[in-house]
């Protein structure tokens, strides 16, 4: 049975992040052999002064799969339990976990996640939603406001096409030249493409420099590309941070 488990605690400055807390959740699933828990994913909500934040307004969340249905108890325990236990004081903490297999009108879902970055949304429309689609949906401390970012965070992993993977495949200081096949052997990196779509063979040579951070896109771990011109020639270079953060 697949899942999606999605958080937002509203952090805090001085505290350790949102995707460190779900590092931990994931790292618990995959250290009691409950199931399969993949990399995680940060989606940019709505940023609005009437919205709670620090940094920014984003929501993080990860796929897994179980062999039987009662394991997804023992996941929502254990996110219950870091949430409540190393969230940070004063945030909202919501949790959401979504079984895949059970849910219907999914593009409701989605929907709702998109929504989300472009308008503020009440948690009694998040809380309306759960119900109507039988997602679990759960308050962990403040107003719980977090729901409304877990719900659409959910929503937009589902979605396939947003957000960016946590942390970085590697940082290099100075440009360094890699064939792009050696990428998809060594990383988990899936495609090098441009962001209007154009994917790069597994011949080319992409100049990289900097972190190396992929985004979701069409279900996968996407390095975006951009040609420029060196010494009258165009080469493929990654996007900037700035640029990749965007996503």
């Amino acid at each position: 049975m697949k899942y999606i488990l999605a958080i937002d605690d509203t952090d805090q400055k001085n505290w350790p992040g949102t995707g460190h807390l779900l590092e931990k959740i994931r790292k618990s699933i995959l250290e009691n052999q409950w199931g399969a828990a993949d990399d995680i994913t940060r989606h940019q909500l709505f940023v609005h002064p009437s919205i709670p934040y620090t940094s920014h307004n984003s929501a993080m969340c990860f796929t897994g799969e179980v062999i039987e249905k009662k394991t997804i108890n023992n996941i929502i325990d254990i996110a219950i339990y870091y949430l409540e236990k190393e969230s940070a004081p004063e945030s909202d903490p919501g949790l959401c976990v979504v079984l895949l297999d059970e849910l219907t009108f999914t593009e409701r879902l989605v929907d709702f996640g998109f929504s989300a970055k472009v308008k503020k949304i009440s948690k009694q429309d998040a809380l309306n939603l759960a119900e109507q689609l039988s997602i679990y949906l759960s308050e962990h401390g403040g107003t719980g406001d977090g729901i409304i970012g877990a719900l659409a965070g959910a929503g937009l992993r589902l979605s396939g096409n947003d957000g960016r993977f946590r942390g970085s495949h590697f940082f290099l200081e100075q440009p360094t030249m890699f064939k792009v096949n050696i990428l998809y052997g060594n990383y988990k990196i899936d495609k090098v493409c441009t962001e209007k779509g154009k994917v790069l063979s597994g011949e080319d040579y992409v100049f990289l420099a900097g972190k190396i951070k992929t985004v979701f896109k069409n279900n996968k771990s996407v390095l975006l590309v951009k040609e420029i011109q060196w010494k009258e020639k165009p080469i493929w270079v990654n996007l900037t941070h700035n640029e990749v953060k965007q996503y």
